[in-house]
């Protein structure tokens, strides 16, 4: 195995969550940080249950469980505040034993983070620091020069793989010569984030504004704070809405006149993914490989979905249990489903919030069809995302190919040998397969073969609705292949 670190460009939450998967893969891991501490501002409020896989295999799950609340669903609102469509959750767990979607203030998360990352050996933390230069070895790893945040001083490390989770204005994705590409005009917001000592009497989901001359979010984040969005209009600047005297009749319809502003600050919402997600070794995610508008809840998540599809195959890679054409599925797989998740947040966005006056009853009328059609209801709430696109570990042929390959697996409840745990449990690190017998479920993993009890029934019917009697389960949780 090399015992050459895998070097992690930021330790924001997906960089935090890649250095805690990779630790637990047995990998050495240098994280480095430029900022001295983790930023006391929130920005994510969001995360759906099959993000949360990620954060589950690095351990934190039941702690960041501890600091979110579920989310209750979504609620469509005029001009004047009257109802045009309401999409709640069904309370409790999800497919995944989670809320389908949760709340949280990222401060809360990056804690949790930063407190797994300073018990785990095998993660060296290196901040204030800064990588200020990258070059391929002969070998395949990479010299990454960091300089100290202090002195400035500089130093080469030599690293397995680099993995560039350095945010939005990403130095990895300079250094790889990787630019981001738009899908969609940017678009400006007023974001205000609040608290209150007693609840607020509000709507316990995310509320949605559709209208154009004022387009705003508002939404319960969790414990004692709320979220207040609006766009800001031709001319106008942050300052002329954080006022107090036209903020405070903004929040008044929420029941928020009289909470206390934490923050009021500008965001540029971007739809934008970037045209490289690999140079050898070294791997783009996060915010430094895609930003998407807010409209799907799926900013966080992405990033994490990044690294949780990226860090095994880094590992197969770095120990020569695989060879280097493994990372081509990297940006192969990544790509195509940023794209289409950050393309349908700002179709999304443009859908409630887009037009001029003449749009109003046309969306009207359609978001009440929508809200009385169950099938099209319950899409307004699911948290599945698109599956991962045909490719050298998606297998997607025939029936069952196509319905399940490229697809989490259900992280259903079994019982093994009289013990209770989830699915997750039993499928280990590597490759599994999940199978129907004549005597009910089985996985094989490792070289071993395992009997399960379904408990719930959510595996053989998972199966069987498909047409499959088997699939294979992807380290990561996804399915490569059914039949």
């Amino acid at each position: 195995m090399s015992q050459l670190p895998v070097v992690v460009v930021g330790a924001g939450p997906v960089g935090a969550t890649a250095a805690l998967l990779l630790a637990a893969r047995g990998l050495p891991v240098l994280l480095v940080e430029r900022r001295p501490a983790p930023p006391a501002v929130p920005r994510a409020v969001h995360l759906d249950d099959e993000a949360l896989r990620a954060l589950a295999d690095a351990g934190v799950a039941a702690e960041f469980l501890a600091v979110s609340r579920p989310m209750a669903g979504l609620r469509l609102l005029g001009a004047g505040h009257r109802v045009l469509a309401e999409f709640r959750r069904e309370p409790g767990a999800g497919r995944h034993g989670w809320p389908q979607a949760s709340m949280f203030h990222q401060p809360d998360l990056e804690a949790v983070l930063s407190a797994a990352v300073a018990r785990t050996p095998g993660i060296t933390l290196r901040s204030p620091a800064e990588v200020v230069g990258l070059a391929e070895r002969a070998d395949r790893s990479v010299t990454v020069t960091v300089a100290d945040g202090g002195t400035g001083a500089r130093e080469q490390v030599a690293a397995a793989a680099v993995l560039g989770c350095d945010g939005a204005h990403s130095t990895v994705r300079r250094l790889v010569g990787a630019r981001m590409r738009d899908l969609g005009r940017p678009d400006r917001w007023l974001v205000v984030d609040l608290r209150s000592p007693s609840p607020l009497p509000v709507w316990p989901g995310v509320q949605q504004v559709c209208d154009p001359a004022r387009a705003a979010t508002f939404m319960p984040v969790s414990g004692d704070r709320y979220r207040f969005e609006t766009r800001l209009l031709p001319g106008e600047t942050p300052a002329d809405l954080a006022a107090p005297e036209v903020l405070r009749p903004l929040l008044a319809p929420f029941g928020a006149d009289g909470a206390e502003v934490v923050r009021a600050a500008e965001y540029v919402y971007r739809a934008q993914v970037t045209d490289r997600w690999r140079r050898g070794r070294v791997l783009l995610a996060g915010d430094a490989a895609h930003l998407t508008p807010p409209f799907v809840g799926q900013g966080l998540g992405l990033g994490l979905r990044d690294v949780h599809q990226a860090v095994w195959k880094v590992a197969a890679v770095v120990t020569g249990a695989a060879g280097e054409d493994l990372l081509d599925t990297h940006g192969a797989e990544r790509g195509p489903h940023a794209r289409a998740l950050v393309r349908l947040a700002a179709l999304v966005g443009r859908l409630v919030t887009g037009g001029g006056a003449g749009a109003v009853p046309l969306r009207r009328a359609v978001l009440a069809a929508v809200a009385r059609v169950p099938a099209l209801a319950a899409y307004a709430t699911d948290s599945e995302t698109p599956p991962l696109r045909r490719g050298p570990l998606v297998d997607r042929r025939g029936r069952a190919g196509r319905r399940l390959a490229g697809t989490p697996v259900p992280r259903a409840r079994v019982r093994v040998a009289g013990r209770e745990c989830r699915v997750d449990d039993v499928l280990g690190t590597g490759t599994a397969v999940l199978a129907l017998a004549p005597s009910g479920l089985t996985v094989t993993a490792g070289g071993r073969r395992t009997a399960v009890e379904d408990v719930d029934g959510v595996l053989g019917a998972w199966l069987r609705a498909a047409g499959a009697t088997f699939a294979v389960i992807r380290p990561d949780r996804v399915v490569r292949a059914a039949g």
